[in-house]
């Protein structure tokens, strides 16, 4: 089994949960430092405070979306309507038309 880095987890990609209290969630990947990224949804994890995770705890949805402008505000509502079945990789998620 090879192991995963943080290169393989970007800044602003989309990302599943797998251990924890956390499981099962969306977040987004909005920093990362050694072994861990820092993951926000806007509402429990707040940009301002974002949940550090190990990186074996994290899988990438196959989605990015630019942090540039990204507030807590967009953030939880493109966690709210993410489906990974209805979202393509060339559609950008702030603009609203996904969701």
């Amino acid at each position: 089994m090879t192991e995963k880095s943080v290169v393989d987890i970007p800044i602003g990609s989309v990302v599943l949960a797998n251990a924890g209290r956390d499981k099962g969630r969306y977040f987004v990947a909005v920093a990362a430092s050694g072994g861990f990224v820092y993951i926000a949804d806007g509402k429990e994890r707040k940009l301002e405070k974002p949940k550090r995770k190990n990186i074996k705890h994290i899988s990438p949805a196959g989605v990015n979306i630019s942090t540039d402008e990204l507030t807590n505000r967009k953030l939880r509502r493109l966690i709210q309507g993410f489906d990974p079945n209805r979202v393509t990789a060339d559609q950008n998620l702030l603009d609203g038309e996904v969701f």
